[in-house]
């Protein structure tokens, strides 16, 4: 892509809690790196939020912060179903893009947006921190030094209780919603598993599963199970619900070798196990204060043409199309060149 920055000053549309630690902060902690200003649709709490981080300017419209000549690239930070029209139009307006996960809603929308950046000649970036974080990059190494072998299968589990607020119908989260989410937790959670399986292993390329609503909470699924196969011939099964007892929580991938066998978690961070016949060997790195800290600066590198982000819109696509794909939303589960 055709750009190069010296200093990358962001404009962030949304301020909402995943920006109070896991993002925010973290721009300005990077060298050459500065937000510089926020829009909320909310005047009141786009102002206090620029004061509370010390953030020179805010807005209360998108298009207003866009064209500010003193932002020269955009973090989207709102839900799914407005990171499409945010994405196109700050592209549009000559700055790349930096968008929260999923992608999308659906993945005709990431197609969307990636035609987007093609057309604008800018890298568009997606949220996907996993892949650049020491916890996941130590399961990489082992996989990438075939400390298993061949890889045989994965399988991934999340097993959740619901949350407090999904007992509310008349205040429901809106990532239950499905019209704001793209579905429910699967969207929202699943997605890191699946984007981290493509990181790991490769391209997923043939998917498919089904998916239910078994606790009646709201309108969104609950119950997923999947089954898919990767480029490498590789296969995986997956199992997520998000409505099952306290007792019954797990948080697994278990990757299977023709010589031994990975064990990590998605979300828990509980030690990486490698066994092998020789014996188990136990790995933790730690995580760092603001979790999307290394992508962020990767991004930051790859903006002032010093690197590469691990996470961009054409792999955050892919998994927007596995989803479908497992869910039934819209696609045939065959491999149709996803670049």
């Amino acid at each position: 892509m055709g750009i190069v920055l010296d200093e990358v000053r962001w404009g962030m549309i949304g301020c909402g809690a995943v920006t109070e630690r896991k993002s925010a902060p973290a721009f300005n902690k990077i060298e050459q790196s500065r937000l510089v200003a926020v829009m909320g649709r909310d005047a009141r709490k786009a102002a206090d939020y620029a004061a509370r981080h010390g953030v020179p300017r805010w807005y209360a419209d998108a298009e207003a912060l866009m064209t500010d000549p003193g932002v020269n690239a955009i973090y989207v930070a709102t839900p799914p179903s407005s990171h499409a029209e945010y994405a196109v139009l700050a592209l549009q307006a000559g700055k790349p893009v930096y968008v929260e996960k999923p992608m999308a809603c659906r993945y005709a929308e990431c197609q969307a947006m990636n035609q987007a950046a093609s057309a604008a000649g800018l890298p568009l970036f997606v949220a996907y921190y996993r892949r650049a974080l020491p916890y996941f990059l130590q399961v990489k190494a082992l996989l990438d030094a075939a400390a298993i072998g061949t890889v045989l299968a994965v399988n991934v589990r999340l097993v959740q209780s619901p949350r407090p607020a999904d007992r509310n119908p008349s205040s429901l989260p809106w990532r239950v919603n499905p019209a704001v989410a793209g579905g429910g937790y699967f969207f929202d959670l699943a997605c890191h598993s699946l984007d981290l399986l493509d990181f790991l292993l490769g391209a997923i390329v043939d998917a498919q599963g089904c998916a239910e609503n078994r606790g009646g909470l709201y309108p969104a699924e609950d119950t997923v199970a999947a089954s898919f196969k990767f480029a490498s011939g590789a296969l995986g099964t997956g199992f997520w619900t998000f409505a099952a007892t306290d007792a019954s929580r797990s948080d697994s991938v278990e990757i299977l070798g023709t010589s031994g066998t990975i064990r990590f978690s998605t979300f828990a961070f509980t030690p990486i196990e490698l066994e092998t016949p020789t014996g188990t060997q136990r790995y933790l790195p730690p995580n760092p204060e603001n979790i999307q800290f290394h992508l962020i600066a990767a991004i930051v590198a790859e903006l002032r043409g010093q690197g590469r982000s691990p996470s961009n819109g054409t792999s955050a696509a892919r998994t927007n199309w596995v989803m479908d794909c497992i869910t039934g939303i819209g696609h045939e589960s065959r491999f149709a060149g996803l670049g």
